[in-house]
């Protein structure tokens, strides 16, 4: 059996509680031809960046954090299936669980599994919560937390983790050491400008 490729890592988040339930590590990959309008991540369209990441290598990262599980967003996971397939299965056989973002709907996700896709197939069997569909910046959704815009919908493809949330919405912001911020979580612009707004101007 050949290696799974590598996978093109954008970004890894080793601890979050705004990117599904529990705390979880996330994982953003670089890449993503479904290109929604008003995207929170729209750097991530584009296949050049990212950081090339062996399935197995990821997988450990992911497992050394010892978060409740893992978060795979982007870009677009289901266009690099076959390498995260591997790296959530091996999330899933140490007994945490997988959350998946994706701008594909389900449906269109299981007719591309039984047309041959395998890749697609075992991504799908190695997650346990789906977060599904294009985002659409005409529908927002200000209710439900994780997802983006009302088609978008919360699928359980197991028992492991509840299809409907019990906890409200957040946006994660993060400060390092050398002052860079972080957000996690999705905001729209009225949000971010809120955010923003008491933060005093970076002088040159």
């Amino acid at each position: 059996m050949s290696e799974p490729p590598p996978v093109r890592v954008a970004r890894f988040v080793e601890r979050t509680t705004a990117e599904g339930p529990g705390e979880r590590t996330a994982v953003w990959v670089q890449g993503c031809t479904i290109r929604c309008p008003g995207c929170f991540n729209p750097h991530l369209f584009t296949t050049r960046g990212g950081t090339p990441a062996p399935p197995a290598e990821l997988a450990a990262r992911v497992l050394a954090a010892g978060t409740d599980g893992l978060t795979l967003l982007g870009g677009e996971p289901f266009e690099q299936a076959a390498g995260l397939a591997a790296v959530a299965a091996a999330v899933r056989d140490a007994g945490r669980t997988v959350m998946t973002f994706t701008g594909y709907d389900h449906e269109d996700l299981l007719h591309l599994a039984g047309q041959g896709r395998d890749d697609v197939a075992a991504l799908l069997a190695a997650t346990d919560l789906l977060a599904a569909g294009p985002f659409r910046r005409d529908l927002l959704d200000h209710d439900r937390p994780w997802v983006g815009s009302t088609n978008q919908r919360l699928v359980a493809l197991t028992d492991r983790i509840e299809a409907v949330p019990t906890v409200r919405d957040r946006l994660e912001v993060t400060v390092d050491a050398s002052g860079a911020v972080a957000l996690n979580g999705w905001a729209g612009t009225d949000a971010l400008d809120a955010l923003l707004a008491g933060l005093p101007a970076k002088r040159g």
